[in-house]
């Protein structure tokens, strides 16, 4: 008699215009998998089954109302943008099913049939501002891909900034997958910013990237050490595809590949030699981690029922590469730490600031101060570099 099998949905964009973050969920996702198939502590399989929306918004609840009323998953890990997330929402509540949702994302919602692996802006933004400010100063000038993660994080950021004495010299948004962007450039070399926070995705963020590179050679102000691009959402993956476009800008991450610890070096090593190599960031990891919590639940409970998977996940912790991670059951949202990181040229990160406690969510931002004491930033940034 063979194993029990549970189904298990994946929902992500293997084309489209943000194929390339999405396909870091995609694979952490089938890496899990793989890796509980493959081990005698569980008593059953994890089938897969993948469905591709290819970037299209309005795709993803047929989507995944295909993979729950197809398969009869319970789970679907997934969606990429906030965008396709909300989508899916309403499907997953109505088949009473569970989204895991492991990319950042703005906050301000919850739902009890969604698990939110990734950070929420209390647990990314924030801390990088905080890490930014004092360092660079308060003057922004914010981007955007133009739908909701743009509009919240850039919305979020403004408020912080302007609390706290600093202010926004200017925000612009481009459409997904748009690589226009000399207009941005044009207007940040007017308006020079201490610093550009930059919320962009895919094809967007890596062609303002390569110009405001060109824009450093040319005028040194806006070199990474003057002017830096700092984002929330900007992993390996991509840092390795920009390689010295990325070099000197700073990101906010839940997970870096180049944290120091045995565990994490053997298992981003274990990701890397696979066939392909897979390059473990923060959205593989993520992604790979919601299955872990999902099978460690189906084994404490021997049943993958959404709201029995729910509970054990709420009332245990999972070893993950997160570390060990337990749903927050107001919030269903889990705490996490925000570690800064430099990237290099060759696209790891060198670790700025560790992140020694986890931070606990407050998507609504109920309990997090806006105010954060920068009124005096522009008075401890050091000097700007000159040549």
């Amino acid at each position: 008699m063979g194993l029990l099998s549970y189904p298990l949905g994946i929902l992500f964009s293997r084309s489209g215009g943000y194929a390339r973050p999405a396909g870091q969920g995609y694979f952490g996702a089938l890496a899990a998998v793989d890796d509980i198939n493959a081990s005698d502590a569980y008593p059953f399989k994890l089938e897969a089954h993948h469905a591709d929306p290819a970037g299209n918004a309005d795709r993803y609840a047929d989507c995944c109302r295909d993979l729950i009323r197809g398969t009869d998953a319970k789970h679907i890990v997934g969606c990429t943008t906030s965008w396709s997330r909300k989508e899916v929402i309403p499907v997953v509540e109505k088949l009473d099913a569970l989204l895991w949702y492991p990319c950042v994302y703005e906050g301000f919602e919850v739902s009890e049939n969604l698990v939110y692996v990734a950070a929420c802006a209390n647990q990314h933004l924030v801390p990088l501002l905080d890490h930014i400010v004092p360092r660079f100063g308060a003057r922004a000038f914010l981007t955007g891909s133009n739908y909701i993660w743009g509009w919240e994080t850039n919305r979020i950021a403004r408020d912080i900034l302007t609390r706290s004495g600093g202010s926004v010299v200017g925000e612009r948004y481009v459409p997904i997958g748009d690589e226009d962007i000399d207009h941005l450039i044009g207007e940040i070399r007017e308006k020079r910013p201490d610093f550009i926070l930059n919320n962009l995705i895919g094809p967007s963020s890596y062609a303002f990237l390569s110009a405001y590179r060109a824009l450093g050679l040319e005028d040194p102000a806006f070199l990474p050490e003057n002017c830096p691009v700092v984002s929330c959402n900007l992993c390996e993956n991509e840092t390795t595809l920009l390689r010295e476009n990325a070099a000197g800008h700073y990101t906010v991450s839940s997970y870096f590949r180049a944290l120091a610890s045995e565990e994490n070096g053997r298992f981003a090593a274990r990701m890397n030699a696979g066939e392909p190599p897979r390059i473990a960031d923060a959205f593989f990891v993520q992604a790979y981690s919601a299955v872990i919590m999902i099978a460690d639940a189906i084994r404490r409970t021997d049943s993958d029922d959404a709201q029995d998977v729910l509970e054990a996940v709420r009332t245990h912790e999972t070893p993950t590469p997160l570390g060990p991670v337990r749903v927050d059951r107001g919030t269903n949202h889990v705490n996490l730490c925000a570690h800064v990181g430099r990237a290099r040229a060759d696209g790891d990160f060198d670790i700025v600031h560790h992140c020694h406690e986890t931070i606990a969510p407050d998507p609504f931002l109920t309990a997090t101060p806006l105010d954060r004491l920068y009124a005096k930033a522009a008075d401890m940034r050091p000097l700007r570099v000159v040549r």
